[in-house]
């Protein structure tokens, strides 16, 4: 297939486009390599990607339509759109990159699927649109109401922009809520990257939630394989899968969770980050940050409908994987 990913050389986006290519088809890579982060570790995933034959950069913004239409020019099968402007802490500071990316950056995405509309579109969306969530685990089907962050907020706005896209043009969507993943060639803003960087340094560590946080942490290689699953399952409206379907009744358009449904607690995570390096972290444990929910827990009852399997690879396991890549990578 010819597959269309946005923000190819992210975090996802580069995990994905390496296992599509590995299996022959054809990827069209979408990426501005914007600064949010060290922009040598996306150059250099970047770089990797472009060794293969059968894959084409495409550089440009999502709110940038003439890059878009490039990406779309030679008709994609599939769209996974994964770029966005992420993290909730980073929305306290910077709110206008977050409704330039993951708003009008998305509707420019469904404008050219409007156009030229792919077999399936997937988009890319988070737990933390269940806020708060009183109940655990938190089902496709809950209410996403009320979220407790701007990036929630924008990321809701991405799942109903593209449901009323669904219904009106007939574009088979499933959005993805991802659950913390993690693994090599991760973000340097998330906490094992952060992490290991401190404890390897032999510098203190902030703890939020005073340790007392737990995620429903989903390793990079378990997501990338449900994604490439879902490829072939685009919704089809009026047919469910399971009870438990989030299939609209207007729409060929559902949401899933992608994660392992086995929350963990954060001081576990930080104790596999320090017997992966071989030091003990000195800690600080601070209150909640706001925007931070206390928990996520996936229920992944209609994952395991639509692909048979779930996330299965245990914390020690991938925070290991992750060390050993972090020990030898070093920016150009």
């Amino acid at each position: 297939m010819r597959v269309l990913v946005t923000g190819s050389a992210g975090f996802i986006g580069y995990h994905l486009s390496l296992r599509l290519l590995a299996e022959g088809h054809e990827v069209i890579g979408l990426d501005a390599l914007t600064p949010y982060y060290d922009v040598r570790l996306k150059q250099q995933r970047q770089a990797m990607l472009e060794a293969n034959a059968r894959f084409l950069g495409v550089s440009g913004r999502l709110e940038d339509e003439a890059a878009v239409d490039a990406a779309f020019s030679d008709a994609p099968e599939v769209v996974v759109h994964l770029a966005a402007q992420a993290g909730v802490r980073y929305s306290l500071e910077a709110p206008f990159s977050y409704t330039d990316s993951n708003v009008t950056g998305t509707l420019a995405i469904l404008e050219a699927a409007r156009r030229t509309p792919p077999k399936h579109l997937l988009v890319a969306s988070s737990s933390s649109v269940y806020g708060m969530a009183a109940g655990q685990p938190s089902r496709e089907t809950d209410m996403t109401d009320r979220p407790v962050s701007l990036y929630a907020a924008t990321k809701k706005a991405t799942e109903a922009m593209s449901h009323s896209y669904a219904h009106l043009f007939g574009v088979p969507i499933t959005c993805l809520r991802f659950f913390t993943v993690y693994g090599p060639w991760g973000r340097p803003d998330m906490a094992l990257f952060r992490f290991a960087e401190a404890i390897a340094a032999g510098e203190p560590i902030s703890i939020f939630g005073e340790g007392r946080m737990r995620r429903d942490f989903t390793y990079v290689d378990d997501v990338v394989a449900a994604i490439d699953r879902l490829i072939g399952k685009p919704p089809v409206l009026g047919k469910p899968v399971s009870p438990a379907d989030s299939l609209s009744p207007v729409a060929p358009w559902r949401v899933v969770n992608i994660a392992g449904g086995r929350p963990v607690e954060l001081m576990r995570f930080v104790t596999a980050i320090e017997t992966a390096i071989g030091r003990a972290a000195t800690k600080e444990l601070l209150p909640m940050q706001p925007g931070d929910v206390a928990e996520t827990a996936a229920d992944v009852t209609l994952l395991r409908a639509l692909v048979g399997e779930v996330p299965q690879t245990e914390v020690e396991d991938g925070v290991r994987a992750f060390c050993d890549w972090f020990g030898g990578w070093r920016p150009d």
